[in-house]
């Protein structure tokens, strides 16, 4: 919805932008020098013109009374300065577009740089579509008003100077009489300005809410198909697409109104010139030639006041995007690791959570005085109602959040003296959701150990029980996959990122719901290989179904955060506590599937 709260552009916020993007250019100093001298040269070179054209005017004394030999020797002096103005602009032009977009890839290598490092906890609670807005649609706004205020607002600025000093040169009172009037169209350009700041900021915000929307409808398509939310889905696009063009048409309407409101000012100080000029002919305070050079340079004086307004009202909406951008790229990263954080070696599986509390807001505890000794190849089951920690408890382990209170350690060493990468190198991890890139099955298989030999890759695939489908793909192996393997069915997606586990088997194993998209009968295969997998590695198995949890070495049954029991599947269904309660009402039923 449209909020009636009036958006100000802060001075402050766009004087600290600006200061960051001119951080980014002072790395193309040498160029941005040359494209100076560059903008110099074309301004002198195109303001000379108008001098030579008076020359050549006041050869022309009357009917026979021309110097053709001056003339012609003024003309060519004119064609020669036509053509290095047009040599310089286009070098000046080249080298403007090379700075522009080196700057903009670098802020946005930066930007995806920030968003590798950036805490679970951003990602978690931010749109995905906004964040890749802010990368992609946000950077594109940046660069056009960017490069728009390197080929423009330089030389529109030495335009000016130049002129002014020409024009004074020539009749300093007339000067005078276009500098009062100038302020007028500075005063129209500003106003303007700050109204497109207001509707190019909602543009950008309702942009990223655009594309949220259309990326979540685009990864959900089967279940807004399932659930008939197609006629919401368009409800909600078209009222955030609404409120878009209402914003861009509100934004484009301003910028409209710059030229024409310039021009018109341009117009009266055009006029004002060949007025008080024409007078000064006849009393003859200057000839018909510099009158006709003034004139020129009047209107080569004005003309950079449209461009220039024009320009500020792209830098209106370049500055608040890159506003966006670095709002990103200011966020909070992952801290890093401690100075004295060591490399996790030998890893034999020791795992012990010591008293540990957590929680995702302070005003809601979840994970409250944790605690759970694993020894080396224990297979840990933990199960409990939605809602109850388990993720969380994974997230801990792999030190996707650290906790509040309390510690975890690996082989007697708190994780967070460890080395992030090589604490997650010691875990193999299948999770509900799948994640595929786009590339070969080889490539997936081996995400994890690139080097790995083909071999290796063919039999990690056939211990997952994959190779046999995978066989069945057009070029096999070197089959390509969409992004997310749109091409493959949910089971053999889970199968390939089983394969990818079993190619690195590391020393400890996390299971998150891994066999829930596979078939009863694949999942019984998948379970004997598990079976190997697990072989002296300690494992820990968020899962629902029967078999996987019998199996386990020890059962933790959480509830609101804590253990509330703990022992093997036959052990707690004796007890007939919590555990027992669950069975009963969730897997009773489904025994007889097993």
């Amino acid at each position: 919805m449209s909020s009636s709260k009036q958006i100000k552009p802060d001075k402050n916020k766009n004087i600290q932008t600006l200061k960051r993007i001119l951080q980014y250019i002072k790395g193309y100093r040498p160029a941005v020098l040359l494209s100076l001298s560059l903008a110099v040269a074309t301004v002198a070179l195109t303001l000379y013109i108008p001098i030579l054209t008076g020359r050549a005017v006041d050869q022309i004394i009357g009917a026979g009374q021309v110097d053709f030999s001056s003339l012609f020797g003024i003309i060519r002096t004119i064609l020669v300065t036509m053509a290095l103005t047009a040599v310089s602009q286009w070098l000046m032009n080249h080298i403007n577009n090379t700075i522009t977009y080196r700057v903009s890839k670098d802020i946005r290598t930066r930007a995806f740089n920030q968003l590798e490092i950036l805490p679970l906890s951003y990602i978690d609670s931010h749109p995905a579509g906004d964040i890749i807005s802010r990368i992609i649609a946000d950077i594109d706004q940046f660069t056009e008003g960017l490069l728009l205020g390197f080929t423009q607002l330089f030389t529109g600025v030495l335009t000016i100077l130049g002129t002014l000093i020409f024009m004074i040169s020539i009749q300093p009172l007339i000067t005078a009489a276009v500098v009062v009037l100038t302020p007028i169209s500075l005063f129209v350009a500003s106003f303007i300005a700050k109204k497109t700041f207001v509707m190019f900021k909602r543009q950008s915000e309702t942009r990223g809410e655009l594309t949220t929307l259309t990326d979540e409808m685009l990864g959900n398509m089967k279940v807004v198909q399932a659930f008939g939310y197609q006629k919401e889905a368009q409800k909600r696009f078209e009222e955030i697409n609404g409120r878009l063009a209402g914003y861009t048409l509100r934004a484009t309407f301003f910028s409209s109104v710059t030229n024409p409101a310039t021009r018109f000012v341009n117009s009266m100080v055009y006029a004002a010139v060949g007025i008080t000029g024409a007078l000064g002919a006849i009393h003859g305070i200057l000839t018909i030639g510099q009158l006709t050079s003034f004139l020129s340079y009047a209107n080569q004086y004005t003309k950079p006041f449209n461009e220039i307004s024009g320009v500020v009202t792209e830098l209106q909406n370049a500055l608040a995007s890159a506003a966006r951008v670095f709002e990103l790229m200011d966020e909070k990263t992952i801290p890093k690791d401690r100075e004295n954080a060591v490399e996790l070696k030998n890893v034999e599986g020791n795992v012990e959570l010591d008293h540990i509390s957590f929680s995702y807001t302070p005003r809601r505890p979840l994970i409250e005085d944790l605690n759970l000794t694993v020894r080396p190849g224990q297979r840990v089951a933990i199960v409990g109602p939605t809602g109850c920690g388990k993720t969380t408890v994974i997230n801990l382990l792999m030190r996707f959040y650290d906790v509040d209170q309390g510690a975890v350690r690996v082989e007697g060493a708190d994780i967070r003296d460890v080395t992030r990468e090589s604490l997650r190198a010691s875990y193999g991890m299948v999770l509900q959701e799948t994640w595929l890139k786009s590339g070969t099955i080889r490539e997936n298989i081996s995400y994890g150990r690139p080097e790995a030999t083909e071999e290796e890759i063919i039999q990690a695939a056939k211990e997952a029980h994959a190779h046999s489908f995978i066989m069945r793909m057009p070029k096999g192996y070197d089959t390509v996959i969409r992004e997310d393997g749109g091409n493959l069915s949910q089971g053999q997606k889970q199968l390939l990122c089983i394969a990818r586990v079993m190619l690195c088997l590391p020393p400890m194993l996390i299971l998150d719901e891994a066999t829930s998209s596979i078939d009863t009968r694949t999942e019984i295969q998948v379970q004997k290989a598990f079976s190997r997998m697990m072989e002296g590695r300690t494992s820990f198995i968020v899962a629902h179904r029967l078999s996987t949890i019998r199996e386990a070495d020890v059962i933790l049954v959480m509830r609101e955060g804590r253990i509330v029991e703990q022992g093997r599947h036959e052990e707690l269904l004796k007890a007939g506590g919590f555990y027992a309660e669950i069975y009963n009402s969730q897997f009773a039923a489904a025994e007889g599937d097993v």
